[in-house]
């Protein structure tokens, strides 16, 4: 059976993951520069406009075809463009759902420590290891079969 963290503990936890977020944002850097321009990055490139302009290099690489005699320096040019651009794109890419994940984290903390009835010892559970959240499962999978066996006996 898993330890079970004390409601204290998991609050300090949780406000102790926060500052530490609000630091790497305050602080600068490299990091912060990364964040900022990563995320305007994938606003720009995740818009409709910016598939209509993929969508018209390729278009515009592919009418040139005849005019290069599809030559192996004009195939190496889309090859290499798409090749550059999706290698960077992970690197965005990555570090907005990186983001993305740490702000859903965060909120989630944030409703378990505000609902009375929730076990703290679930904020966290993304840092956690496998054989930790397995246990945690089985524990609630075992309360979760519990709740429906008593909600069957009451209608009965």
């Amino acid at each position: 059976m898993a330890t079970r963290q004390s409601t204290t503990e998991a609050v300090i936890t949780s406000d102790e993951r926060v500052a530490e977020g609000r630091r790497d944002e305050r602080s600068g850097g490299i990091g912060a520069s990364f964040a900022h321009i990563a995320s305007r990055i994938s606003e720009v490139l995740g818009s409709a406009w910016a598939f209509l302009v993929a969508a018209l290099v390729i278009l515009l690489w592919a009418i040139t075809g005849p005019v290069f005699g599809f030559s192996d320096t004009w195939q190496l040019v889309i090859n290499t463009g798409t090749t550059i651009v999706t290698f960077l794109m992970v690197f965005v890419i990555q570090n907005t759902q990186n983001r993305d994940s740490k702000a859903t984290q965060l909120k989630l903390d944030e409703l378990l420590r505000a609902v009375d009835d929730a076990r703290m010892t679930f904020i966290g559970a993304e840092d956690e290891d496998e054989e930790q959240l397995n246990e945690q499962k089985e524990e609630f999978e075992a309360e979760k079969a519990d709740d429906a066996e008593q909600v069957g006996e009451a209608e009965a």
